[in-house]
């Protein structure tokens, strides 16, 4: 069997097939970035204005502020809302760093609770033995494009007057109960990292919020702290969508409905394939739990000889990743946590056994067949 060490075979098919979504909307994409050329105005300009409109619109939030990535998007957000040294906020061991480092960055403790083993989502029974007079803030992360259950998280927070800060980098267009997210809670977070649904062509981010107030404050915030040229009211960071970005996003956001129901279906397809097989008691399939509609930026298996699986597949041309390899109360930057080996076991479970498999809406149903089947040959071998 190969080993998840040996280097792979030439791949059948990309994890993520850029090039693909590139070519169906590239005269569109053309003509936006190049009329941004000819104005010449990169900063802060009318492509920007328009996208934040548009994704205000399209979340369901009063206001859209754009910033430079989703990690920044974080970070101000705890900065407008006033949370620093002393204060504590409650998020997931297991997300990209990103998440628990903008705390940190904020000069907060990061506090860990565990997650649903099946939703792979923060468990809000764990928030509430988290919770301490010190807890100014709960960020709930839709992980992998499935929201995380906010009605319970929020009936916590109300009875505290704790802000809910929304991670939804990886979910635009997701829906928990009829709502999009990222206008559920008090704040919401989103990334446009080019691997994203809506993804950009470089690094950018976004805020949401239905504060009037706190949108006016990320927008001080992400221009050094300044409302007018040289006069600061606090300091801020240097973190602005740029014009290209917006226009390239404002271009992809007409079909992100569209390519989420192509993930959706695609994911639908691996259920039915993976039944037909009868590899349902082999792995663990996504949930997509009542009142919840996942967008499938990631489609997430779990498999007790996951890198033994992983091996297997490489070696016949198949890519995956795992989101995520170790848990973050386990990592360095958070050892003086306090948080050892044990303390969340459903995330540690969780990052030795998650595999992503392949799903983008351009995803062939023979490259999806591809991977069935070579997920079959590897379970009767075993």
């Amino acid at each position: 069997m190969t080993s998840p060490h040996d280097p792979p075979l030439r791949m059948l098919m990309p994890f993520v097939d850029l090039r693909a979504q590139f070519a169906a909307i590239r005269p569109e994409v053309i003509a936006a970035v190049a009329a941004v050329m000819e104005r010449q105005q990169f900063i802060l300009g009318p492509e920007v204005e328009r996208f934040e409109q548009e994704i205000a619109d399209y979340v369901g939030a009063g206001a859209a502020v754009g910033c430079a990535s989703g990690t920044d998007a974080l970070l101000l957000v705890l900065m407008a809302l006033g949370i620093g040294p002393g204060d504590e906020v409650i998020t997931t061991p297991f997300t990209f760093i990103a998440t628990a480092a903008a705390i940190a960055r904020a000069g907060a403790k990061p506090v860990f609770a565990d997650i649903d083993p099946h939703t792979f989502n923060i468990d809000p029974k764990s928030i509430e033995t988290a919770i301490t007079q010190s807890t100014r803030a709960i960020i709930a992360v839709h992980l992998f494009g499935l929201p995380a259950d906010l009605a319970p998280i929020a009936a916590l927070a109300k009875a505290r007057s704790i802000a809910i800060v929304e991670d939804a980098a990886q979910a635009i267009g997701a829906r928990y109960q009829g709502q999009r997210v990222g206008a559920i809670g008090d704040l919401g977070c989103f990334s446009f990292f080019p691997s994203k649904n809506l993804g950009g062509a470089g690094d950018g981010g976004l805020v949401t919020t239905s504060h009037p107030e706190t949108a006016e404050r990320i927008r001080v915030l992400r221009e050094h702290g300044s409302r007018d040229k040289y006069t600061y009211e606090t300091l801020g960071l240097n973190s602005r969508l740029d014009e290209i970005q917006a226009a390239v996003l404002g271009v992809k956001l007409k079909y992100l409905d569209q390519w989420n129901a192509r993930r959706r279906d695609k994911a639908d397809r691996y259920r039915a394939m993976f039944a037909e097989r009868g590899l349902e008691s082999f792995i663990e399939l996504p949930v997509e739990p009542p009142g919840c509609q996942h967008v499938y930026n990631q489609f997430v298996i779990r498999c007790p000889r996951r890198d033994d699986l992983r091996g297997f597949l490489a070696g016949r041309g198949i890519p995956t990743q795992v989101y995520y390899p170790a848990p973050l109360h386990l990592q360095p930057p958070f050892a003086n946590q306090d948080f050892g080996e044990g303390r969340f076991p459903q995330a540690e479970r969780a990052s030795r056994e998650v595999l992503a498999l392949p799903i983008y809406p351009e995803l062939t149903d023979e490259l999806q067949l591809a991977v069935v089947d070579s997920i079959h040959r590897f379970r009767t071998l075993i």
